[in-house]
């Protein structure tokens, strides 16, 4: 005779036999390991070194992907081998890089020294107009507790120039060894671009094989989903960078400002934070023309206008669309809590990492709904149900 099974108890059917908790209980031992493998330094210390060269050519590569990985596809269809379009794409680029280096490349570092020659002139210029403004008897107690901030922030200055003299020949070192770690990283990263767009395409399926063959297509759905909002974003932002670039460039050129050429890269280049690039990109713009004259300003401020109307309104909905999704605010929060962590790195790469983030909870939320269920009206009614026929 058969002996009759004991029934479980509710630890066994809430917690041991309970997918939730086991994938929890896993993720809590993958962290375990990586605290206990940062408090071991001679195990911690070689993977941080290899984060840190691999990093930097990796990102590049990445970027390059992402920008280049469309045409490579579509030429694919149309019969065209890979290699051979990569390498095509390889010789336009490094033709351009040579044409911006002998043409445009100077002229941006002539109008950066002549900029940065002239910058205490503008400074003290400004100053005066502003003391000229707080000499107003209306300004009385305001001028004070300026001349107060003014005088704390010149001593902090002149504390940082000390420091920084007295630090700089003890930091050569590390400069030189940056400066090297750049230079093998733009070296390296057009390998790692060529391979990644040979073989990119095939990592998700390559990557999947490691699971079993129920979880297979689950995995490839997911790495998928994140390759898509990743790249979404990234080529949408370097094309919006590049086009606000263009149009603050063209603007300050026939309003007749000077320096129109630097200040239309940097603010192409701090495009890549969203929403507050812009506005930081304005600020070197509008001191240059507020020493030129007030009507130079007021062009500037129109040219400002018309570039935010144009990207708001036109360029963004059409490179960006709504791909990612994310509402403004939770932009900035993310900006905010990325920059505070990571530095410079966090504002550029928190949106994106975000992104990723979000894909991989998403994905994760929807399969705990298709464990539990009861998370729709009708799972809701036939569990009722159920439960209603288990009590009779």
């Amino acid at each position: 005779m058969k002996s009759e099974q004991k029934p479980r108890s509710w630890f066994w059917s809430w917690v041991v036999n309970n997918r939730l908790v086991s994938v929890l209980t896993i993720i809590l031992l993958i962290l375990l390991i990586l605290l206990v493998a940062s408090k071991v330094p001679w195990l911690a210390t070689p993977l941080i070194l290899v984060g840190q060269i691999v990093s930097l050519p990796i990102i590049l590569a990445g970027v390059g992907y992402y920008l280049l990985n469309p045409v490579v596809d579509r030429l694919e269809r149309r019969g065209v081998a890979r290699s051979w379009t990569i390498t095509g794409l390889f010789i336009l680029i490094a033709g351009l890089l040579v044409w911006g280096i002998l043409s445009v490349v100077p002229l941006i570092q002539r109008q950066t020294v002549t900029l940065l020659n002239e910058w205490p002139q503008y400074w003290q210029e400004l100053t005066r107009t502003v003391n000229q403004w707080l000499n107003d008897e209306r300004l009385g107690s305001l001028r004070a507790q300026l001349d107060q901030l003014n005088q704390q922030l010149s001593d902090q200055s002149s504390r940082s120039v000390s420091h920084l003299a007295q630090t700089t020949w003890s930091s050569v070192g590390g400069v030189v060894s940056r400066i090297a770690s750049i230079v093998v990283a733009l070296v390296t990263a057009p390998f790692i671009l060529f391979y990644l767009l040979r073989d990119g395409h095939r990592l998700p399926a390559y990557l999947s094989r490691l699971l079993p063959i129920k979880k297979r297509q689950s995995a490839m759905n997911l790495l998928i989903e994140m390759n898509r909002q990743v790249s979404n974003y990234v080529r949408g932002q370097l094309i919006v960078a590049f086009i606000v670039a263009v149009l603050f460039y063209l603007g300050f050129w026939i309003i007749g400002l000077k320096f129109a050429l630097l200040l239309g890269v940097v603010a192409g280049v701090l495009n890549l934070v969203p929403y507050l690039g812009s506005f930081l990109a304005m600020v070197p713009a509008v001191v240059v023309a507020a020493m030129v004259s007030p009507w130079m300003l007021v062009k500037v401020l129109i040219v400002f206008i018309i570039e935010q109307t144009l990207e708001g309104r036109l360029i963004s909905p059409l490179v960006l669309g709504s791909s990612l999704k994310i509402h403004p605010l939770t932009i900035i929060f993310v900006l905010l809590i990325a920059g505070k962590a990571f530095g410079v790195v966090g504002v550029i790469l928190g949106i994106p990492g975000y992104a990723v983030i979000r894909v991989i909870v998403t994905q994760t939320f929807q399969w705990y709904q298709g464990v539990v269920g009861g998370y729709t009206l009708a799972e809701s009614e036939k569990q009722g149900e159920n439960g209603y026929h288990e009590e009779n």
